[in-house]
């Protein structure tokens, strides 16, 4: 059944944030613990070799998403910051057929509803820093709840 995965998708939480009072929520940056976490994760994503990231332009997205170290655009899509599941899935169904490996960088509870909707595979937690590799049959635009495949998850 592998043989016929056609794309990978890449859901990663933001790393471990800040919690600085009186700052805006969407300007938490990452804690040295946080940084660490987005280090190694890239560490273990890069030789999937990801052709695009997609991030939330928070502070702690953009951070996670940058230390990642990936050799791909990273475009800041602001729909990103505070959606829903199916408000992901359309926004994944957008990125063109070239892109054979794509990463989304977001926030709970969206991503891990995403992760959910895809594999339907309920044990995977997903603290800060975590993320999911989901192998997709189909395209893109094909995108839709249980056309995926857990891959690999991994926490920090």
């Amino acid at each position: 059944m592998n043989g016929s995965l056609m794309k990978t998708l890449i859901v990663v939480r933001h790393a471990t944030a800040a919690q600085v009072p009186g700052l805006a929520d969407r300007e938490r940056p990452l804690t040295d613990q946080g940084r660490r976490d987005a280090r190694q994760a890239g560490d273990l994503i890069r030789p999937l070799e990801p052709g695009l990231v997609l991030c939330s332009p928070s502070v702690r997205t953009t951070e996670t998403a940058e230390l990642l170290g990936i050799d791909a655009p990273i475009e800041i899509e602001r729909d990103i910051y505070e959606a829903y599941a199916d408000e992901l899935l359309d926004l994944l169904r957008r990125t063109g057929p070239e892109v054979e490996t794509l990463v989304l960088v977001g926030h709970n509870p969206g991503v891990h509803e995403l992760v959910l909707m895809l594999t339907g595979d309920g044990d995977v937690g997903f603290p800060p820093g975590a993320y999911a590799v989901i192998g997709l049959h189909g395209g893109w635009q094909d995108l839709d709840p249980g056309t995926g495949v857990l891959v690999r998850a991994h926490r920090p």
